[in-house]
This record gives C-alpha cells, sequence and structure tokens, in this order.
C-alpha cells in the first residue's frame, strides 16, 4: 500500500515557469518520480537547456510559451493538449513580481504582477480543464498545484505591493477553484513557498547565511524541501488535500515567535 504513495509513473505533468527557480526544482521532483513532464517559459533557450538537463534524468519536454495573456494561455495548452489529450498534473508556478516605493509605485507594475500571477493562472487551469477532467477519477482525481507565497500570508518589509496581493489572491483563488473542480475529481491545492534560491528571490541567492538568521529552521530552504511538498500533493500522497495551500518555509509565516516591543 505504502510502496507506491509517491510514485508519479505513468502521469503527465506542466510546469509553468519550469526553466529555473522553484519551477525547475518540482519539474525535477517530478521527472525522478517517474512522471513525463511539460515545462514552459519565455525564454526559449533556459527553457530548451533545462529539458535537456532533465531528461538525463527522466522525459522532459521543453514548449517555451508566453502565457501571460489569455490567447498564449489557450494557445499552450492547445499545444500540450496536441502531444497528450489527457494531464494529471498542472502546476501553475510561472510569476512576476515588482518593488517599487508607495509613492511611484506604477500601473505597469500591477498589471504585470496581476495578469501572471493571478489572471493567467486562472485562465491556463481553464484552458487545460477537459485535459485534466480526462485524466481524473475518483481513485485517482487529476491535480492543480498552485505556486503562492508566504508574502500572501504575512507582510513582508518591501515595497512589492502587488506582489503580495497577487499571492493572497492566489491562495484564496486556489480555495475557490478546488470548491468548484472537485466536482471532475480534480484536487486543487497549493504551495506558499518561504524563502528559495531563485532570480525572483535574490536576497536568498545572494546571502543564504543572513536570510537563515530570520527563519526559525536557521536554514534556507533546499532544492529537496520544494520537491518534496510538490511530489506529495501531486502524487496519490495527496488525494485527499482539497482547497489548502502549504507554507513550506521552515516556519516563518506560522511559527516565528513576534518580537518583544520592550
Amino acid at each position: 500500500m505504502m510502496k507506491d504513495l509517491f510514485s508519479l509513473e505513468g502521469r503527465v505533468a506542466v510546469v509553468t515557469g519550469g526553466s529555473r527557480g522553484i519551477g525547475k526544482m518540482i519539474a525535477q521532483g517530478f521527472v525522478e518520480q517517474g512522471a513525463k513532464v511539460y515545462i514552459t517559459a519565455r525564454k526559449a533557450e533556459v527553457c530548451n537547456e533545462t529539458a535537456a538537463e532533465l531528461s538525463k534524468v527522466g522525459e522532459c519536454v521543453s514548449f517555451p510559451s508566453d502565457i501571460s495573456t489569455v490567447d498564449g494561455c489557450r494557445e499552450f495548452a492547445a499545444r500540450v493538449t496536441e502531444q497528450d489529450g489527457s494531464i494529471d498534473i498542472l502546476v501553475n508556478n510561472a510569476g512576476a513580481a515588482w518593488g517599487e516605493p508607495f509613492e511611484t509605485f506604477p500601473e505597469a507594475g500591477w498589471d504585470k504582477t496581476m495578469n501572471l500571477n493571478v489572471k493567467s493562472l486562472f485562465y491556463l487551469t481553464q484552458a487545460l480543464h477537459g485535459a485534466l477532467k480526462g485524466a481524473a477519477s475518483a481513485d485517482r482525481p487529476s491535480k492543480v498545484i498552485n505556486i503562492a507565497s508566504i508574502d500572501g500570508i504575512k507582510i513582508n518589509p518591501w515595497e512589492t505591493y502587488a506582489y503580495q496581493a497577487s499571492k493572497a489572491a492566489v491562495i484564496h483563488l486556489t480555495r475557490r477553484l478546488a470548491a468548484r473542480l472537485i466536482q471532475d475529481d480534480i484536487c486543487v491545492s497549493g504551495i506558499a513557498p518561504g524563502a528559495f534560491a531563485s532570480e525572483m528571490n535574490k536576497a536568498t541567492r545572494d546571502a543564504p547565511d543572513h536570510v537563515a538568521t530570520l527563519i526559525p529552521a536557521k536554514r534556507v530552504g533546499r532544492d529537496t524541501d520544494m520537491a518534496g511538498a510538490a511530489v506529495f500533493l501531486a502524487s496519490r500522497a495527496g488525494d485527499y488535500v482539497v482547497g489548502d495551500t502549504l507554507a513550506v518555509d521552515g516556519g516563518v509565516a506560522y511559527s516565528q515567535i513576534a518580537q518583544s516591543w520592550g
């Protein structure tokens, strides 16, 4: 019963923003557990390089795409479903951030961040709904995993207004999508990463030892921490998780004691 609990053998997965950072961590975890994984990113060269690297372990296919628009989401979904008629797992990881002082924070920052982090997440899930439903059953549900952030749970000190709002929206949207899609045997859940080294999280990438001092677990996230959480939710082990967003952050969001005022 427990032997194959975390296996992804025979499953087809899509990971957006899968060429680097958290997306690549998840894609590698899936490939190593036996899934066929499609990754997408805007930069074709990087996407192709990552797919070639991961294909040394299993099957990883590069489909460079711009999914920041509704049309882009639908075009990408059409390409994937042309190759594989059904999809078992969708990881909505592609995201953007924008930091600027309150006084000058531009409309472009809101549009870029909310469009990719929230709107595209919804429309790609919608575009792949038929493929996810086609693979799903009550005994083996399909999975949608939305990548939020602990910044959607707890305020950070940086002036990333649109980013923090977008990730709070992802957490709530995950619940709403879960309520609808469970009717089709599709489990929707989320992950709220904390400090993982990436292009988006340059502070952790460039100064991991300093960032570690701010985390209850006293270290930054490892690739295996993120891959393990995603594999859990994607596999049979996570079949009964519906609507929840799991904080993978070493205790920052829920286990950090506030500093004393006195």
